[in-house]
């Protein structure tokens, strides 16, 4: 394919949990676009569903090269280095490998009881202190933090420290360059702390679990060990701390598929696969790719040594695959999306995040009766200059609180 003059990226300033609507033009006219983000390289962007499996399933495009390169990318700073989601196998599956019992469907399963009683008693603290309730700080913040603290064994009582400088990793403009570095070394150093008291006094926790992998079987690195002990904690939390209130706001604003859920809890697993399609958690775009070989896309051929970026907000309307695409149906039976990627990268915490988002959405249901903004949609305050989409205070009420 001939070079052409690259566009923008992002097309547009996200606007709450819009999906840019130039994403459907290029999947029918463009789906092989050619985009400069705000820093790096010039990229391929896909936009179709099919072509976005292929690219992040394809082993002839890899995630590693982008070590070597310029990648394309929304911020300043590269991220961690030597994380998991920079490897191909069989770099990344002998990581994956390590962690990859705890974060089982069935292993899963096991946390399910302990997650209802976390989220049980949030939602009654907040009946109890009455509306209105912040439902991020409140509820959808504490209740994964608690989760992955438990999990990974991280003292709850360092959560502002680590949340801080978790929301610094994830930052596009919130925080300086120097910031980012200082919160970034900050938390290996923590995290390294944790290390050392596991090697002094072991516990059964999956940092543990990472620690013995270390010194026992020599599976990992030190560098390793830290900065997947750090993904696994910022990971864990921030992606369902987000969505769990994305999912609400988008349910609260589809009044007739709320009283669906409202009228038959069974439906919240569809439901949350549904809003996993259906709502942007970041602006679009995943992290690069690049092309071993020439290969063919629709559109056209990425050449080897060409940096390829998928959009799987596209991917997930895409008309070819869904039956009136930006509608939401929790009821949907269609194809399943790529809300939580494809390929050797799919996530790792994905059955963690669908049992949490389950239990946030019946709990909520349950105990909240009637729950609702407690004041217009302008009530609601977006973050901004961070990764990821989602409300930073979400002021609801209920039923029977004494605001009603």
């Amino acid at each position: 394919m001939a070079a052409t003059e690259p566009r923008n990226y992002p097309f547009t300033e996200a606007d709450r949990l819009t999906v840019d609507p130039a994403f459907a033009g290029l999947r029918k006219d463009e789906p092989l676009c050619r985009v400069r983000f705000p820093y790096g390289e010039a990229a391929w962007l896909v936009t179709r569903y099919e072509d976005v499996r292929t690219v992040l399933g394809d082993p002839r495009f890899s995630r590693a090269e982008a070590v070597h390169r310029d990648e394309p990318r929304l911020r300043p700073h590269r991220g961690l280095k030597g994380s998991i989601l920079d490897l191909d196998p069989p770099d990344h599956t002998r990581l994956r490998r390590i962690v990859a019992k705890a974060f089982t469907a069935r292993h899963i399963e096991r946390l399910r009881p302990r997650t209802e009683q976390i989220a049980a008693e949030l939602a009654d603290g907040m009946a109890a202190r009455g509306a209105p309730a912040d439902l991020v700080a409140d509820f959808a913040l504490p209740l994964p933090v608690t989760v992955i603290c438990e999990l990974l064994g991280v003292p709850l009582a360092d959560r502002a420290d680590f949340r801080t400088w978790s929301d610094a990793l994830l930052s596009t403009t919130k925080y300086t360059p120097q910031q980012i570095q200082d919160c970034t070394d900050a938390l290996m150093a923590y995290m390294a702390g944790l290390i050392a008291e596991r090697r002094t006094a072991p516990h059964e926790d999956l940092l543990g679990a990472l620690v013995d992998a270390r010194d026992n079987d020599e599976r990992l690195s030190e560098r390793e060990l830290q900065v997947l002990a750090v993904s696994l904690l910022v990971a864990g939390h921030e992606t369902t701390a987000s969505q769990i209130p994305n999912f609400v706001y988008t349910l609260l604003t589809h009044p007739g598929q709320l009283a669906a859920l409202r009228a038959d809890p069974g439906l919240v697993p569809g439901a949350v696969e549904e809003l996993m399609r259906y709502v942007p958690l970041g602006n679009g775009a995943g992290m690069p790719r690049y092309a071993l070989d020439d290969v063919e896309l629709s559109g056209g051929t990425v050449r080897a040594g060409e940096a390829v970026v998928v959009c799987p907000v596209s991917a997930n309307r895409d008309e070819a695959v869904y039956t009136d695409p930006d509608r939401l149906d929790v009821l949907r039976q269609e194809a399943s999306h790529v809300g939580f990627g494809h390929g050797p990268h799919h996530c790792l915490g994905a059955q963690l995040a669908r049992m949490e988002l389950q239990v946030a959405l019946s709990t909520l249901l349950d105990r909240l009766p009637g729950l609702r903004l407690a004041g217009p949609e302008e009530s609601v305050v977006w973050k901004s200059g961070v990764a990821l989409r989602g409300p930073e205070r979400m002021p609801v009420t209920w039923d029977g609180s004494r605001d009603a």
